[in-house]
């Protein structure tokens, strides 16, 4: 019978991981990254919302590490968090954004317990991109397919035709 060491959070968030992996009820989970399609679109993400970022007043993070509960961290692919929050280290507040980079390995059920862990945080907007098929998914209560996304009440806004255009220059 395999066990499995339970580690403190306190543990996990003193600790380095390369790549950083999420850290859910005492276990560390490994995330599906890595491959060239998974961080061109992640590169793409950053360079399309870096520019912005003092109009949408908006700090633009890339695998930063998010608290979503007392005994669960995240690592969204891209995180958007609002300028007029105090910076924190580890995020605690949720962001205004979180996009996340689907992989081929990843699983619908698995992916729905990461985003479901965002929507109980109080994450508003969360949007899911496979680059595979060029198709996002506005997730608040389940899978929208979406070209534009819109962060309500902000100026916020992503369209990924443009995205893949430029994507395939």
């Amino acid at each position: 019978m395999a066990t499995t060491t339970q580690l403190a959070i306190e543990t996990y968030l003193k600790t380095s991981y390369h790549p950083d992996c999420d850290f859910v009820d005492g276990e560390i989970e490994e995330r599906n990254l890595g491959e060239f399609d998974h961080a061109s679109l992640q590169a793409a993400l950053v360079a399309y919302f870096y520019p912005k970022r003092e109009g949408w007043n908006i700090h633009v993070l890339p695998e930063q590490r998010v608290r979503v509960s007392a005994t669960r961290v995240r690592i969204p692919d891209v995180c958007l968090v609002s300028r007029d929050l105090p910076i924190e280290q580890v995020i605690t507040r949720p962001p205004l954004v979180v996009v996340e980079i689907l992989s081929p390995e990843d699983r619908v059920r698995r992916y729905n317990t990461r985003l479901e862990d965002y929507h109980a945080m109080g994450v508003q907007n969360i949007w899911v991109i496979d680059p595979a098929t060029q198709k996002g998914f506005d997730w608040v209560s389940g899978w929208h397919e979406r070209e534009r996304f819109e962060a309500a009440g902000t100026p916020i806004y992503l369209h990924l035709p443009e995205l893949f255009a430029e994507l395939a220059k």
